[in-house]
């Protein structure tokens, strides 16, 4: 099995290198791209479809791609964008559409995502993914009947499919047809008589028609069959609990309480149970649990009250008693359960006027009926069935949207932290740091900002300084030897100076002391060096001033702005400067400026992946979401992986 050279090596060829990057095969670019995206590598993969994209604009499957690994990191505005760019250059392909259809399945544009559902099928009218998300996007929509129609069609091809006969089922429940659900759930058992979710779903059902002895039979079997879902317990429980077997009610709920630690229902369920049983304190436990779990589910609240009586917290029963009655006014039980907590505290009148209200309620019984007024459910809470093995509801197929399986045959080696669903890894919301010049930098291969000014490029052409300078965000740590290293260059630099002092041998000292962050002295020979520059040296000796200003802990911002003004009246395109003074500028609070500077830096560099993520969050933070989030999209599409767990939490 052969081997790809270096991945950086590679990605630094296709920057710098337009044209050999001309010369390179495209079709081998996207090979290497789509294995890493077979391998979750998404971030990676994103970074060669861009090449190809960059290389030959006019393609429509590196957009395709690259909105494929979009959606796995769950950049759906981003890949949007993408799957748009795709079909624009070819509207015949059925992967495209079944692609931007989930993305807006994603967004809740269920009509949109039944128009593409629709228009792959017409492209591949047998692929059963397609059908089955359209059904479910129809079930969505509560077009219940159109969805039957989809079934219905797929039986006609598939009438042993357990996970069709099954689909067919859950639509039903959605229609309320219970019935019909129940003769689908059958015959998803019948052909699929070891899957644990087939059971659990007969099981559901037949609780919901009150046929326990069924329902527990079937629960059952889905549970010795190996179910690791929560709800199959509870359920079970409920029917332990309605048998009055608390003991078997309680080990159930225990088990779904191991299995789904951050489920509601089930420290619910157990509360209502330990409550029966007088065990009070643990009941009350469990329900607040249940209820931190889920706050907005304001009718545990009175399971919560009953438990509060029993243990004589009268202020915390009127509480959630109020509370209770707030969501649900014509609750009569929660204003007789508060009035009995305000007369064991004395409070007579309060007492008396909850206990008005309820009389004045009940004698509105008819009128409140007929208006359908919500009352809350505070029984036993039955969870949903299993779901079945491939919930497509719920996940995206890339290999379904490529139609194919064959993964080409390449090694490659990958970063952990940018590898599979990254936007699940917690990122702290900070921007971006300034970007400096310094001999040393850790490797930044992903990102397609542009390090890079001829400046600089012809300085280190010219070798005069003991190593060539590098823009970067992020410094190396310097061992103990790299430290004496460079305090042996300042004693040689300082002999050198005090001979024949010039401009690049001020700036090559200020280089070594701000390496061992000696900020104040590399400050002082810059401006030594500044007095004996010429034009082209003037604009790095002010740029590197500033920076190390700034990482002064009393660096005063205004010299610093000042700094990164003198450096763009001499250079109005240096993205750098430009860059950092947003940053300062963000720093003041000066939003609206930053996000100006920022745009600026972009404008000189369309690839500046620092300067989108750090606007994206200046957006945010003033406000504008939906700009903010796309900044964000393009940072993390041009190598800061970060981002997607910023687009996560912020959409």
């Amino acid at each position: 099995m052969s081997k790809y050279r270096n991945i950086v090596f590679l990605l630094m060829l296709l920057a710098f290198a337009p044209k050999i990057s001309a010369q390179l095969n495209t079709d081998r670019i996207t090979a290497i791209g789509r294995n890493a995206l077979y391998f979750e590598d998404y971030v990676l993969s994103i970074q060669y479809f861009n090449q190809v994209i960059h290389l030959k604009p006019y393609l429509s499957e590196p957009y395709f791609y690259r909105a494929i690994a979009k959606i796995q990191l769950e950049d759906y505005q981003g890949a949007l964008r993408d799957c748009n760019a795709a079909i624009e250059r070819n509207p015949f392909s059925p992967g495209c559409y079944y692609a931007r259809g989930y993305i807006y399945r994603q967004l809740n544009r269920l009509e949109e995502a039944e128009a593409d559902y629709t228009e792959a099928l017409r492209f591949s009218p047998e692929n059963r993914t397609y059908m089955l998300l359209r059904a479910d996007t129809r079930a969505q929509m509560k077009h219940y009947d159109a969805a039957l129609e989809d079934i219905a069609q797929m039986l006609k091809r598939e009438p042993q499919s357990a996970s069709v006969w099954g689909e067919k089922g859950h639509i039903s429940i959605l229609k309320k047809d219970t019935m019909t659900a129940l003769e689908a759930f059958e015959k998803a058992a019948q052909y699929d008589k070891t899957n644990p979710a087939v059971w659990s779903a007969l099981g559901v059902t037949n609780l919901m028609l009150n046929r326990e002895d069924e329902a527990y039979v079937q629960l059952t079997q889905a549970i010795n069959l190996g179910s690791k879902w929560a709800g199959d317990y509870i359920n079970r429980g409920i029917i332990h609990y309605h048998r009055h077997n608390y003991r078997g009610a309680l080990s159930d709920y225990d088990q779904a309480v191991k299995i789904a630690p951050r489920e509601a229902d089930c420290y619910y369920n157990r509360g209502v149970m330990r409550q029966e049983v007088g065990d009070y304190n643990r009941a009350l436990e469990d329900l607040n649990t249940a209820i931190s779990l889920d706050p907005e589910r304001t009718e545990m609240r009175y399971q919560r009250g009953l438990v509060e009586m029993q243990l004589r917290l009268w202020k915390a029963v009127t509480r959630d008693m109020d509370s209770l009655i707030a969501r649900y006014p014509y609750f009569l039980p929660a204003y007789y359960l508060a009035s009995q907590a305000a007369d064991k505290q004395g409070l007579t009148k309060v007492a008396y006027q909850y206990r008005k209200k309820a009389y004045d309620l009940e004698q509105q019984k008819e009128e409140i009926q007929s208006q359908q007024a919500a009352q809350p459910n505070t029984d036993l809470l039955i969870a949903d069935a299993q779901p079945q093995k491939k919930d497509h509801r719920k996940e995206f197929s890339s290999s379904t949207a490529q139609e194919q399986t064959d993964i080409p045959d390449e090694e490659q080696k990958y970063d952990s932290q940018t590898r599979g669903s990254i936007q699940k890894k917690h990122q702290d919301v900070v921007n971006e740091p300034n970007i400096i010049l310094s001999y040393y930098s850790q490797d930044m291969s992903l990102r397609r900002t542009n390090y890079y000014h001829p400046l600089v490029d012809k300085l280190n052409k010219r070798e005069a300084l003991p190593a060539a300078l590098k823009f970067t965000s992020q410094e190396l740590t310097l061992t103990a030897e790299m430290v004496d290293y460079h305090f042996s260059n300042i004693n040689r630099l300082t002999q050198q100076t005090d001979e024949a002092p010039s401009a690049i041998l001020y700036l090559a000292r200020a280089m070594e002391f701000a390496i061992i962050k000696d900020y104040a002295s590399a400050v002082d020979d810059c401006t030594r060096a500044l007095l004996l520059a010429n034009t082209q040296l003037e604009p790095i000796i002010v740029f590197c001033r500033a920076n190390w200003r700034y990482r002064m802990m009393d660096g005063d911002n205004e010299l610093i702005l000042r700094d990164y003004d003198h450096v763009l009246t001499l250079q109005p395109d240096f993205s750098f400067a430009l860059y950092n003074k947003a940053n300062i500028l963000c720093a003041r609070k000066d939003y609206q400026e930053a996000i100006r500077y920022y745009t600026k830096a972009i404008q000189a560099d369309n690839d500046f992946a620092e300067a989108y993520f750090n606007r994206g969050l200046t957006l945010i933070y003033t406000g504008e979401n939906e700009k903010g989030l796309a900044d964000l999209s393009k940072a993390g599409e041009l190598g800061i992986y970060q981002a997607y767990n910023l687009i996560t939490r912020f959409k």
